[in-house]
């Protein structure tokens, strides 16, 4: 699926001049949602139906920032997550400061998330002690890469679990979590599927959501500010097969500031 951002900003509610106007005058502050024009932060996530971008995410690789930008991409959701034993073909694991300083030489944004071990050895498995192990080791691969403060860590449940996986298991993982990133300036984000979003909403767990599909039963939860799309819709971008993902909100826990001005050329045509 394609979108139109010319169809994006006029339902914003922005005219051309409009949207000069503000992008002149308004840098958003990263992970300030409320420093958003009125017209674009009432685009919350998904429930508005318009997405303004998309993003790659990948564990081998990492391609080149070029091919990114080339791809029409604006950036990509990293594992600040070590390699698993014996997965030596996870190249892209961990993030690393030269990958985040080509991105950023490339006009691109980057977000941060975490998952180590899948399936049977999911980290979520351990409950609250698991999160007192993982959160740690995330958040210095986030900072030695550079990432900054006042951004969110998705951590990944990925899966779909059953309600008592959730109440017993993933609460007390998630809690430990935003507990550590609170103390170290950051947010919890959470990737996981669309019932497992309500849950952790309905508790307050949760500031940023990335949704997958496994579980979700066709539905789009109107909270995601992300949503990866199905492993049909992968792509290669530098040699490197990525998932591809839809971007619902200014404010999507990216790294660095979203130019206005930029948006709004590129919604409108103009360079």
């Amino acid at each position: 699926m394609t979108f139109d951002r010319r169809t994006f900003l006029r339902r914003a509610g922005l005219s051309a001049a409009g949207a000069g106007a503000i992008a002149a005058g308004l840098t958003p502050a990263v992970g300030a949602q409320s420093s958003i024009p009125a017209g674009l932060g009432a685009l919350p996530g998904a429930g508005a139906g318009i997405p303004v971008g998309t993003l790659l995410d990948y564990a081998s690789g990492p391609p080149s920032a070029a091919s990114i930008r080339a791809a029409g991409h604006m950036g990509a959701v990293r594992y600040c997550s070590n390699q698993r034993p014996n997965s030596a073909w996870m190249t892209g694991k961990p993030l690393r400061r030269r990958e985040v300083d080509d991105f950023r030489a490339h006009g691109l944004n980057m977000v941060s998330c975490y998952q180590y071990g899948r399936a049977e050895t999911a980290d979520w498995h351990g409950g609250a002690g698991a999160g007192d192990h993982h959160a740690p080791i995330g958040i210095r691969i986030h900072r030695d890469a550079g990432g900054p403060s006042g951004v969110p860590m998705y951590v990944a449940i990925d899966d779909n679990p059953s309600r008592w996986q959730f109440d017993n298991q993933i609460r007390p993982y998630l809690e430990r979590w935003r507990a550590h990133l609170h103390g170290a300036g950051m947010k919890l984000g959470v990737y996981a599927n669309a019932p497992t979003i309500d849950w952790c909403r309905q508790i307050g767990l949760g500031q940023y959501f990335w949704q997958h599909d496994w579980g979700s039963g066709g539905r789009l939860n109107p909270a995601a500010t992300i949503h990866q799309l199905p492993v049909r819709q992968q792509v290669t971008v530098g040699g490197v097969v990525s998932d591809l993902n839809r971007v619902y909100a200014l404010d999507y826990g990216q790294w660095w500031p979203i130019d206005p001005l930029t948006l709004a050329q590129s919604a409108l045509g103009s360079s």
